[in-house]
């Protein structure tokens, strides 16, 4: 039986009226310290997106926050400065309280003995 580590993972929401506090789920960010795994996966469903909150929404901005989002998981310069952290200081950044169109859930632990994987299950269970 594989090992099991412990995991972190929060829900990337879409939330159009901060004031109103209605969302739709769009991603899921995963960190696991005893792997080293940082990385988020989300989708932007245009049309679902629409019709929950009309023609306001700025949908190149959500793309180019939830992109944010992948650069600071990868790490790189191209994260800019919390990008060049730490990967727990990196997940720990990503899922502070925020009020902005794009949010966090809180974080939730779980068991997990691969990362990548808990990704793809809780996509497919919170966003898909």
């Amino acid at each position: 039986m594989p090992a099991k580590h412990l995991f972190e993972y929060a829900v990337l929401r879409v939330v159009p009226r901060v004031e109103r506090e209605e969302f739709l789920n769009v991603g899921v960010i995963v960190y696991c310290k005893a792997q080293g795994f940082l990385q988020c996966r989300y989708h932007v469903p245009e049309a679902r997106l629409r019709a929950f909150a009309g023609d306001e929404l700025d949908l190149t901005e959500i793309q180019q926050r939830l992109q944010a989002f992948e650069r600071i998981c990868r790490g790189r310069r191209e994260g800019g400065p919390i990008g060049q952290l730490g990967v727990a200081e990196r997940f720990r950044w990503l899922t502070a309280t925020r009020s902005t169109v794009v949010q966090t859930s809180p974080v939730h632990p779980g068991l997990c003995s691969d990362g990548a994987d808990t990704l793809n299950r809780l996509f497919e269970q919170l966003v898909a």
